[in-house]
């Protein structure tokens, strides 16, 4: 399949193939559901989601993953090579035999993807070096913007969209905070044993917990009225984000929308999951049933097939396609 992917994207070049199946292999390990959803994307399409996300996780991993032993200064200097690499890949510079970065430059420089997109991203993973918690929903968007939401903007040259893109992009932004929102309420207590609080401090407040309750919870495995009236709290505040990404769904190029509705089915279940399991994200991680999976992943498959059918002859262009070693091309509406 990846063979089958690089051809049709048009990726020859063997350290850039071996690059992006680096990259693949990151999104199948560590993002189960979205990689579960790419595959329902057209087949030339799926190398710069694998490469998007691989580079999202390769930083990531860095501020999370570099072991109990690294130190704070560690992992900034680790950050800061990624950074340099990653600025000088993107002005044409190379990537310094990083892969990740490699094919991230390709993906950027392919879809024309705006570079601050980049950099907005890097300034949210040092943020987490340093900032353990958030005093109001305000200040944890402005985190979310570079961590999540611009993830979101950075998808939309690759799905394609059938509106003028920045009709779509308010959508693609709040589809990423949703995403990560619901990661922050499944991961509560794993991101707590790291001395973080995604949760804001005004929320937890407004029903009478605080940052020293869920240690207390997630210390002792005993659940707590208050911290459990907060995580639904922040279960309701996340899906009002989802009912601000759905309308975004109709403006992607449709062969790219059941790729985008299943990840949308998929983490809006995991909500579900957490709400049938008592609200219990402080002791035990919530998952969606393979069978629920498998559900939505049929579904997706009907989808794309469908959608196939109709885009031979009938679909309207997608504002951008990919154009190898090339400019993207621009639609008229886009274009005027």
């Amino acid at each position: 399949m990846t063979r089958r992917e690089l051809d049709a994207a048009g990726v020859t070049d063997p350290a850039l193939r071996d690059a992006y199946t680096r990259c693949r292999r990151l999104n199948a390990a560590h993002g189960r559901t979205y990689f579960l959803a790419t595959r329902l994307l057209p087949v030339e399409r799926r190398p710069a989601v694998h490469a998007l996300y691989g580079f999202a996780r390769w930083a990531d991993d860095i501020v999370d993953d570099m072991g109990a032993d690294a130190t704070d200064a560690e992992r900034a200097a680790a950050l800061d090579l990624l950074d340099g690499r990653l600025r000088r890949a993107l002005a044409g510079g190379g990537a310094d035999g990083e892969p990740v970065v490699m094919a991230l430059a390709d993906t950027a420089r392919r879809y024309a993807i705006d570079v601050g997109h980049f950099t907005d991203f890097m300034a949210s993973m040092r943020d987490d070096l340093t900032v353990t918690d958030y005093p109001t929903y305000a200040d944890l968007r402005g985190y979310m913007h570079g961590s999540a939401a611009v993830i979101g903007l950075q998808m939309l040259p690759v799905l394609g969209t059938v509106t003028p893109r920045a009709e779509a992009a308010p959508h693609a932004a709040a589809l990423g905070v949703a995403f990560q929102l619901t990661n922050f309420l499944r991961d509560v207590g794993e991101d707590l044993d790291r001395g973080r609080v995604y949760l804001p401090a005004d929320l937890l407040a407004a029903h009478g917990a605080d940052r020293a309750l869920l240690e207390w919870s997630r210390r002792t495995g005993r659940p707590d009225p208050r911290v459990t009236a907060a995580l639904r709290a922040a279960e309701d505040l996340t899906r009002g984000v989802y009912r601000e990404a759905a309308p975004g769904l109709a403006m992607l190029d449709p062969v790219a929308r059941p790729c985008i509705r299943a990840a949308f089915v998929l983490y809006r279940n995991i909500l579900d999951a957490i709400a049938a399991d008592g609200y219990a994200v402080l002791h035990r991680r919530a998952v969606v049933s393979r069978s629920r999976r498998a559900v939505v992943a049929a579904d997706g498959l009907a989808r794309v097939l469908t959608a196939r059918l109709r885009a031979r002859g009938t679909a309207p262009a997608p504002t951008a396609l990919p154009v190898p070693y090339g400019k993207p091309v621009h639609d008229a509406k886009e274009a005027g």
